[in-house]
């Protein structure tokens, strides 16, 4: 790019300095220069937007289904027609690849279009009463401000999936982006969605910089006007968001980490298991919490897969993210580029043994595949966000079973079998939110309950599972004749 985009925040229909005038550089991961120069907001700045996002809310909510509708349709028009422009920003802020900006594309598009319908969609039920002449109904209602917390790592869809389904609603947004993608996963979608004719105020976006994301977030949640809390992040700040979350009684749709196991089991077409375990483990850099972190292989098939497995994974083009053969670009930043190294080192130093990659190469991590990883290593508890992946050999399918769920995550997981009834089977007893019977873990719809269990969160994203999570039910009743009372 010639020159750095300017980002500020967004707030009432306008774009605005941050209180303090501060600003900070979000740089280019692949090449380090700065990419934009964004307003680092703080607690005032989260205070306006919750104020802008409150008075637009009565208006919003009251709107038209039809407004709803084609403000999403025109949105979702004109997100098609800039994929170009799209891919190259994304590329430039994240590191993104060509291909899974294309994923990124298609599932906004589609999730734009598919959230329209929901201006249409049933809004309660009719309830049968025991008093007669009663008329009773369970009406689901918006539940007011909505503060969408979102990452960077899949910045365009997880922006787009905190914001567009509470919109759709009824409901308002406040935006907190990750500063590692304050743009695309920020100021991008209220551009879009402005431009295509959402009122002002009915999404709000505030950016922060380094370090700083405690103090809006925690702004945020403390609102008695915020209703509800969208998070995708980590286990470890969804932990505390959970927590602060609770003291204020707001209910928090949480999707955290995950550590994803992929089952190669002993009737597992071998040349199938290798293309899924390779896509799983290393798409967009193995930079999504779907991605395979550890891949179980039946011990009568686990010397053929681990070799052609290492071969593929070797051999993956590594470099400049826009270009199209590249699958392994740039990891977001130097610090993370650190901690990979350092946890392949822990590995390796306890005993691991270390089949390719494990070095970085400028500012990439290349394919890295490890065997016999100790238990007390980093890597085997804890998801390790990269292209870093674990090879396990499993004693037939319950000990793999076993195995995949001996961790305290449960996000999503693949299961790879010649007979995808036992598969399904298997599925049922695999304790994970998501799991993909002859596919490997990293899938995704608008409209699919992407969500998990134990500390991959608690709640459902998706196109009609978050209307039940951005909205209340309220009990209404009437009647048309007095009643008579006992006294």
């Amino acid at each position: 790019m010639d020159q750095a985009i300017d980002v500020r925040h967004h707030i009432g229909g306008g774009w605005v300095e941050s209180a303090s005038g501060r600003t900070y550089p979000k740089n280019n991961p692949w090449t380090g220069e700065t990419f934009a120069e964004v307003a680092a907001g703080d607690a005032d700045d989260a205070l306006a937007a919750v104020a802008a996002a409150d008075a637009a809310f009565g208006g919003w909510a009251a709107s038209p289904p039809i407004d709803r509708q084609r403000i999403l349709l025109r949105a979702a028009d004109d997100l098609d027609r800039g994929r170009d422009e799209v891919r190259g920003l994304l590329a430039a802020e994240t590191g993104c690849g060509v291909h899974f900006a294309g994923v990124q594309l298609d599932f906004c598009v589609n999730l734009l279009r598919q959230a329209a319908a929901l201006a249409y969609a049933p809004s309660g039920q009719i309830l049968p009463s025991d008093l007669a002449g009663t008329r009773a109904l369970a009406m689901r209602r918006p539940v007011g401000v909505v503060a969408a917390i979102a990452p960077w790592n899949a910045s365009l869809v997880l922006a787009g999936r905190a914001v567009v389904a509470p919109i759709a609603t009824g409901n308002t947004v406040v935006l907190k982006p990750s500063e590692e993608a304050p743009f695309t996963g920020g100021a991008f979608w209220a551009s879009l969605l402005t431009e295509a004719g959402l009122p002002a105020g009915v999404i709000n976006v505030v950016t922060h910089a380094p370090g700083e994301a405690g103090a809006v977030a925690e702004t945020l949640i403390a609102d008695p006007r915020v209703r509800r809390i969208s998070f995708t992040g980590s286990t470890v700040t969804g932990r505390r968001i959970a927590e602060t979350a609770g003291r204020h009684l707001k209910r928090a749709v949480l999707q955290l980490g995950g550590h994803n196991p992929l089952l190669v089991l002993a009737d597992a077409p071998l040349d199938q298991a290798v293309d899924a375990a390779v896509y799983g483990a290393f798409v967009h850099s193995g930079q999504t919490c779907m991605c395979a972190r550890r891949i179980i292989v039946d011990s009568s098939l686990y010397d053929d897969f681990a070799v052609r497995f290492v071969a593929r994974a070797a051999a993956l083009p590594v470099g400049d993210p826009s270009d199209p053969a590249t699958v392994i670009g740039p990891v977001i930043n130097e610090w993370a580029l650190s901690l990979l190294e350092r946890r392949v080192r822990e590995a390796v130093g306890l005993g691991a043994r270390l089949l390719t990659g494990g070095v970085p190469v400028g500012r990439c991590f290349p394919p890295t595949v490890l065997a016999d990883v100790p238990a007390a290593s980093e890597l085997a508890f804890d998801e390790t966000f990269g292209p870093v992946v674990l090879l396990e050999a499993a004693d037939g399918a319950e000990d793999a079973l076993r195995r995949a769920n001996g961790t305290d995550f449960g996000l999503t997981a693949g299961i790879i079998t010649g007979d995808p009834y036992r598969g399904l089977d298997l599925a049922r007893r695999l304790r994970a939110g998501i799991v993909h019977v002859n596919d490997q873990p990293v899938n995704d719809e608008p409209q699919m309950p992407f969500g998990g269990v134990k500390d991959s969160g608690a709640g459902r994203f998706g196109i009609g599972f978050a209307a039940e999570e951005f909205t209340e039910v309220q009990w209404v009743s009437a009647r048309q004749d007095p009643r008579t009372y006992a006294f």
